[in-house]
């Protein structure tokens, strides 16, 4: 989480690479257009999101439980700039789809990484925890 330019979507450029790498799952990232195409591994599943009109929150954890419930080789999945994806700023629905990704991680062994466009300031204390 951090203000735009902060050096988000690099860190995640790298962290997509390392995964793809260290697990012996299938990666998938979801970004709101296709723009990494040429900066990470081919064999990393990439989803434009704009292909599929993610308008909020709801929309978003269906899709995602659909990707697992499609593939239960899906060991991490990346969300680049949630808040472009769903065309939302920072906000209560934000933390509530955060806790949502955790709980779901948790019961389906799936790993959450994601960048938020925004203040960290914003965050709750459980949120920060999660950085």
């Amino acid at each position: 989480m951090g203000l735009k330019g902060s050096g988000k979507t690099k860190k995640l450029i790298e962290l997509i690479k390392e995964a793809e790498t260290a697990e012996n799952g299938n990666v998938v990232c979801i970004e709101r257009k296709p723009q990494l195409t040429y900066d990470i591994p081919y064999s990393v599943r990439l989803i434009a999101a704009s292909d599929y009109n993610l308008v909020n929150y709801d929309v978003l954890k269906g899709f995602v439980s659909g990707l697992h419930a499609g593939n239960y080789d899906i060991t991490h999945i990346f969300i680049d700039n949630l808040f472009k994806i769903v065309d939302r700023a920072y906000d209560a629905d934000a933390e509530e789809f955060v806790k949502w990704c955790v709980a779901f991680s948790e019961k389906e062994k799936v790993n959450f990484t994601m960048t938020l466009s925004a203040d960290v300031e914003l965050a709750s204390d459980e949120i920060k925890q999660l950085f």
